[in-house]
């Protein structure tokens, strides 16, 4: 069982055997959010299938629980065994973000209660470089046996994280990149800054130039550093809207770091509620 990462070997091999393998196609384009699925209708890996960050990876929006809500995951649950998802299927989510997406859909199907599930790394740019091939037909597929059971994950609300903010029992990661964090530019949120007390390791930092992830040691390493002096303290991962972050929650994962949480709504919540403390430039 993957439940990390797997790579295009290891992949195209599973599926040379016939292995239960449920692939899904995340790919997304915050600018254009059309281009995700014109992609996948011009080449796809084989049977796999397209799920959109907006329609299905992310809830309604209010205003006030960030740019990208969790989705209702009754109506998610739903969707993928009616496109074939099975108890015993090993899930690998792929997309053209450095993996970006593909975290977010693998954090999701941890969310309801699903193990075997992995990131292809490298995702479709390592999969065309190790020689193997897309397709462009319609996938077919039947009704899966999947049930939704208890989530793998942590996560935590706004309310509580403010409430401990300043107590020193969390330790909050921002995954945004360094200019966002310290609030010098703020392309897709009202307000620039940062949460008080987080800590900044842009996603970027968890990867190869390949786009590949860096290895368990390495991933490690940048973990250790990063949280010295917080070894007691609950990590709490967020990013602009909850998706980057679920991408150091991956890289945490490799690392060996298990217990860690998600605050869902992130910054684009956050800062939606003028009462909520915010450090700017």
């Amino acid at each position: 069982m993957f439940t990390t990462l797997i790579n295009p070997t290891q992949l195209n091999d599973a599926m040379t055997r016939g292995d239960d393998v449920f692939i899904i196609d995340a790919r997304h384009d915050l600018m254009d959010v059309h281009a995700g699925r014109a992609a996948f209708d011009a080449g796809h890996i084989a049977s796999a299938r397209f799920l959109h960050m907006d329609e299905d990876l992310s809830g309604l929006k209010t205003g006030l629980n960030g740019r990208h809500p969790l989705p209702d995951l009754a109506v998610l649950s739903e969707k993928l065994t009616d496109m074939g998802l099975n108890q015993t299927s090993q899930v690998v989510v792929y997309d053209a973000n450095n993996s970006m997406m593909a975290a977010r859909a693998w954090w999701l199907l941890r969310q309801l209660g699903h193990a075997a599930v992995c990131v292809l790394d490298g995702g479709l740019a390592a999969w065309l470089a190790a020689g193997c091939v897309t397709d462009s037909q319609p996938s077919t597929w039947t009704r899966g046996d999947f049930v939704r059971t208890e989530s793998l994950n942590q996560t935590i609300a706004a309310d509580e994280l403010l409430a401990h903010l300043d107590d020193g029992s969390l330790v909050v990661i921002d995954a945004r990149a360094p200019e966002r964090y310290s609030g010098e530019i703020e392309p897709l949120d009202p307000v620039a800054g940062h949460i008080p007390h987080a800590l900044n390791v842009f996603f970027m930092r968890n990867l190869n130039i390949d786009g590949t992830f860096k290895n368990a040691i390495e991933l490690r390493a940048l973990w250790q550093s990063t949280l010295a002096g917080h070894e007691k303290s609950r990590i709490v991962n967020q990013c602009g809207s909850g998706v980057t972050a679920c991408h150091n929650i991956l890289s945490q994962h490799i690392s060996g770091l298990n217990a860690v949480s998600l605050y869902p709504g992130s910054w684009s919540e956050w800062c939606s509620d003028a009462s909520r403390p915010v450090v700017t430039p």
